[in-house]
């Protein structure tokens, strides 16, 4: 039986002051940095392809897909965010709305809790490539636990939507 208390995250003012110079110094290439992100997502798993419907059956390269910018750029903005909130809340604080919605999308997707483990390398990796200046050990720590906290509150209500749909 799983008991409903949020466990605290300890996420440092150092850690968010990473994320958010890192975010700082890389979103005026956002768009580019997020063509990369996707094509590490695909180098590391090809088969992720098929998870994404603006690309299952696109011919289109990366680059020209309109719908891509848009939603990497979410991932980026929205793992940058949760460090922000993980600091101030000491949990990811999304608007439920917005959660359900992330939560019924990737369930829906097919999307499976190792998955997000793709999308943490690949963020990390595009990240480091940007400002390799500025990467160390402490800012890669400072990403990951924000996305992991962010994936976390999705995969929650990944596994929350899919005990709705067996009863």
């Amino acid at each position: 039986m799983e008991d409903n208390k949020k466990t605290e995250v300890v996420f440092t003012e150092e850690q968010e002051a990473l994320v958010v110079n890192s975010w700082n110094a890389i979103k005026k290439n956002s768009g580019e940095l997020s063509v990369k992100f996707f094509k590490r997502v695909l180098e590391i798993a090809p088969p992720a392809k098929q998870m994404f419907s603006f690309l299952r059956d696109s011919n289109v390269p990366l680059e020209e897909n309109p719908r891509l910018k848009p939603h990497a750029m979410s991932v980026f903005l929205m793992t940058c965010e949760s460090a922000a909130q993980l600091r101030k809340a000491g949990t990811v604080t999304v608007r439920e709305s917005n959660l359900k919605k992330l939560g019924a999308t990737h369930l829906k997707s097919g999307v499976k809790d190792e998955h997000f483990e793709v999308t943490k390398q690949a963020l990390l990796d595009t990240i480091k490539e940007a400002i390799p200046e500025m990467w160390s050990t402490d800012m890669e720590k400072a990403w990951g636990e924000a996305h992991d906290q962010l994936a976390n509150a999705i995969k929650a209500e990944m596994h929350a939507n899919a005990n709705k749909a067996e009863t």
